[in-house]
């Protein structure tokens, strides 16, 4: 068994977890505060505003414990459905608590397939981190001959962040801010960890109740290539959330792509809309353009030699990031600086999720994350004692060494 999944990676009662789960058919989250703590968390990078108390907008006035805050009064039953397998909301029978539990199944149908799964759950078992969804069990076959599909329990979630836009539910300027900030810190703890996740999009972005917001599905996940020789393949992403230079055929990318998913997100956030909505890549290409304006040709050093001439061949466009102004009366300056920073056709020049949190637009996030929606700040007689560290960062770094040496699907199912 590789080094850093250890006693967690199998769980001895998944078959009693599996038998309670079966019954669906198919098997299958206060305290007093000083001002001066307060104004320290606003300081952590610059002075800011403070956040005000939001009321009745579904954001908590208190600190809540999310380890009791599910509340499903439902039976086992499905929650979300995925091109990787099928959640579950279900009970736990060793605690009685409610947790989703996600259903890999035909993981062992060739040796791509079991390599991309097995890193899935390895990251999962690697994080630590309040914002990325972890593996609290990875249920363990009787027997490895009828190894055909993985069980993970993971903490619930009661819904997703593209379910939030959609929703007829009035979404303020804090609660935007502090979407954003968990967003960035998870991600920044992903990058640090030299992973990409490669598929931020706001499905994939769980939200429970006291609007705590996690990173999920890394099945398309994978460590970050240092060497820009080694192709990477480029279809990942959901279209609309895709950087420019994936678009424009790219065998080589960074962290950054991420960062432009975060900055199309931010947008929708911002104007309850998809920003880029095309119906094909090179439309899609063509609405960022006509946002960005026609780039520069070294922002276009990566590009396959067709995607570069389809932009020669049109018309110059200048940028109109104006209208970044008009997504919606949240949209200040603040925000619209931050967002343009993350929008940038060139990736070496695009903002990253350590700097973003760095800008001023999130000090009420971050006030509002830290003082009672956060579990690595508590509160004691005399105020909130705050953490040392509001943006933890992974160590070590995420090894997928063991890969090289997983060369048949017996050998995988064996780990």
């Amino acid at each position: 068994m590789p080094a850093g999944l250890g006693q967690k990676f199998y769980c001895p009662n998944g078959a009693a977890v599996l038998a309670a789960a079966s019954t669906s058919s198919s098997p299958p989250t206060t305290a007093v505060q000083s001002s001066s703590h307060q104004q320290q968390l606003v300081n952590h990078h610059h002075h800011g505003p403070q956040a005000g108390t939001i009321q009745n907008q579904g954001m908590p006035a208190r600190p809540v414990d999310t380890r009791t805050a599910v509340v499903d009064p439902e039976p086992d039953r499905p929650i979300g459905y995925g091109a990787f397998g099928v959640v579950w909301s279900v009970t736990d029978p060793r605690d009685g608590k409610r947790v989703a539990l996600k259903k890999m199944p035909n993981v062992f149908q060739n040796l791509v397939s079991c390599k991309r799964v097995f890193r899935e759950l390895q990251m999962l078992c690697y994080f630590k981190h309040e914002n990325v969804l972890s593996a609290l069990d990875i249920l363990q076959p009787p027997q490895i001959d009828c190894f055909e599909e993985i069980y993970v329990i993971t903490e619930l979630m009661q819904s997703d962040l593209h379910k939030v836009i959609v929703s007829p539910q009035a979404l303020s300027s804090d609660h935007i801010k502090v979407f954003l900030y968990q967003i960035l810190r998870g991600l920044k703890y992903l990058h640090s960890a030299g992973v990409l996740h490669r598929d931020i999009k706001p499905g994939n972005l769980l939200v429970n109740s006291n609007c705590v917001l996690k990173i999920c599905d890394f099945g398309l996940a994978r460590v970050e290539e240092p060497d820009e020789s080694q192709h990477m393949t480029q279809e990942v992403v959901t279209q609309y959330y895709r950087a420019p230079e994936i678009l424009m055929g790219s065998r080589h990318y960074t962290s950054s792509i991420d960062i432009w998913s975060v900055g199309c997100i931010f947008a929708e956030l911002l104007g309850r809309r998809i920003l880029f909505q095309a119906q094909s890549p090179i439309q899609q290409l063509d609405l960022i353009t006509d946002l960005l304006g026609t780039p520069p040709l070294h922002a276009m050093r990566t590009a396959c030699e067709g995607a570069r001439a389809h932009i020669l061949r049109a018309p110059h466009k200048p940028p109109s990031l104006s209208v970044l102004y008009m997504l919606s009366g949240e949209a200040t300056h603040e925000a619209v600086h931050l967002l343009c920073r993350m929008l940038v056709f060139d990736p070496l020049k695009r903002i990253s999720a350590k700097d973003a949190l760095a800008h001023p637009y999130l000090d009420e996030g971050r006030l509002r994350y830290h003082t009672c929606m956060c579990n690595c700040c508590f509160s004691i007689a005399t105020g909130r004692v705050y953490t040392s560290d509001f943006e933890p960062s992974a160590s070590p770094k995420f090894d997928d060494s063991y890969e090289k040496n997983l060369t048949s699907v017996w050998q995988v199912k064996g780990q």
